[in-house]
């Protein structure tokens, strides 16, 4: 049997271009040397996808589980037997019905045990709606099904690492949404993560402000001064290295980011227009704070390039080894905590 990681992926709206990322991603038989892939959909839409790109020297092996999964080969579990009509570059209901079931296989199958991460292809957070699926994303639905108190959007690169306090709400809604409980929630949880997902032992964490130079001492908003100065310093009191608020357009143009390993940020676009231009095409969202490792792409559907083979898949293949070293890292933390001179150590030092 092999000890490879199981990583299993979703394949997001079939009329994206969740299959021809996850396809060209696989396409190099050598990324198998480090993982058994094992992609929940079906094998006539993934056909349908690969004659669409010209790709003609790839096929999916069908198993009915992953325990059956090849572990030298690209895994397919077939979510459905119907037949699907594929309108590339559409948003229509069919390709969120479909999205549906591959996640819900996925993560079925994830909460099990029986894969050891989940990747999963991008969605439309409109059609996707459903009595089973009603949710703003991903994380939410990830959180739910966890049985998750908070977790954090966390975009990771080589060079960056953002999460944000509030995710997929109108910008109307940010500022009410901001609370001190709030903000210390989500430096927990990143705290938390660095240490137990990426090994930082003493992470440094940059908080920005809400408002235009961060408030500017109460003229341009009290959020900053009200809010979140007082976050920030009830973090510090329960260990958390953490500094700010400061105004987010100088701290990127600074490239003050660099001198921390991770910022939070306030609201969605605050923290993921630098995250995605700094990342360029190697971005990676990261679900941290759940049992369970999930990452995904930093793109969408990409229904504007879908069946043009334009896409790129350097995102995607991120995303998987993003996944392999997470579940590694935590893996063998657990092994160190479990052995009794690790923790006899441990509990000396913090004596």
């Amino acid at each position: 049997m092999s000890d490879k990681l199981k990583i299993g992926i979703s394949i997001g709206d079939v009329n994206g271009i969740g299959l021809e990322v996850i396809i060209k991603t696989l396409l190099d038989n050598r990324i198998l040397e480090y993982f058994t892939p094992i992609v929940y959909g079906n094998t006539k839409v993934a056909s349908f996808h690969r004659k669409a790109l010209g790709i003609n020297d790839f096929n999916f092996n069908i198993v009915n589980s992953p325990e059956h999964a090849h572990p030298k080969r690209a895994n397919m579990i077939n979510c459905w037997q119907e037949d699907v009509t594929i309108t590339l570059g559409e948003e229509n209901e069919t390709g969120g019905r479909y999205a549906f079931l591959s996640l819900k296989h996925a993560v079925d199958d994830l909460l099990a045990g029986k894969i050891d991460a989940l990747v999963t292809a991008p969605i439309n957070k409109h059609n996707i709606q459903r009595e089973e699926f009603d949710f703003p994303g991903h994380t939410e639905y990830l959180q739910t099904r966890t049985e998750n108190g908070d977790v954090l959007m966390f975009m990771i690169s080589e060079d960056l690492r953002v999460g944000v306090v509030t995710g997929h709400i109108p910008v109307k809604d940010v500022a009410s949404n901001i609370s001190i409980e709030a903000i210390v929630s989500k430096l927990r949880l990143m705290d938390a993560s660095l240490k137990k997902d990426f090994w930082i032992q003493k992470p440094k964490i940059a908080v920005l402000g809400l408002n235009p130079h961060a408030g500017d001492k109460g003229l341009i908003g009290v959020e900053d001064e009200q809010i979140i100065a007082p976050a920030i310093e009830q973090a510090k009191s329960a260990g958390i290295f953490c500094f700010g608020p400061y105004p987010a357009d100088g701290f990127f143009a600074s490239e003050t980011y660099t001198k921390f390993d991770a910022v939070l940020a306030m609201y969605h676009d605050q923290g993921l227009i630098p995250f995605k231009h700094i990342a360029a095409r190697s971005g990676v969202n990261f679900t941290a704070g759940l049992p369970v490792v999930r990452t995904s792409p930093d793109h969408g559907t990409g229904y504007d390039i879908a069946g043009k083979n334009v896409a790129s898949e350097a995102s995607f293949g991120e995303a998987i080894f993003a996944a392999i070293h997470i579940v590694a890292r935590r893996r063998e933390q657990e092994e160190l905590l479990s052995n009794p001179l690790v923790m006899r150590r441990l509990s000396r030092d913090r004596d």
